[in-house]
């Protein structure tokens, strides 16, 4: 059976994709799918190629039990698009920069993460990049409540 391949994507790959990478797989890990579904992350630029994911991105995860310290960041590479069934967006930004890449054929699997969220919702996880420990909270929060809206979705199609 084919996986169900799912990539997370923000600007620099160190801050949000990752903390949605780690929160989905664990879930995974949890719901005993991993078989089944893969997750990944990039980055739409090429700032932080081959790193680990930022310090206090790592530090706010792993207080939740999410393990990050394996991902190296990596830039969204025009492959992606026929290899993952579904490529999710941080923010509104890359959802442009994502579907100005997007061959025609692929655009339905280029969304907003958070689109997955009742209607009414946040739509956008915030870069927490340049604010302190609240933002990076805020991701992990929003991260654990669009991973399980998306979990929720994928079993139905798995």
């Amino acid at each position: 059976m084919k996986k169900f391949k799912v990539l997370f994507v923000c600007t620099g790959n160190i801050c949000r994709s990752p903390s949605a990478d780690g929160v989905m797989r664990r879930m995974l890990a949890d719901a005993g799918l991993e078989h089944a579904v893969e997750a990944d992350s990039a980055g739409t630029q090429r700032y932080h190629m081959g790193e680990a994911p930022d310090d206090r991105a790592q530090k706010h995860a792993k207080k939740r039990g999410y393990d990050l310290s394996f991902l190296r960041a990596r830039v969204v590479n025009q492959s992606d698009f026929a290899v993952f069934d579904l490529i999710l967006a941080m923010d509104k930004g890359h959802l442009r920069a994502l579907q100005s890449l997007c061959p025609p054929e692929f655009m339905s699997r280029v969304k907003l993460f958070l689109s997955v969220l009742p209607e009414g919702g946040e739509t956008e996880v915030l870069d927490p990049y340049y604010g302190g420990a609240a933002g990076f909270e805020t991701v992990l929060d929003q991260c654990e409540a669009g991973c399980a809206a998306l979990l929720k979705q994928i079993k139905t199609q798995i």
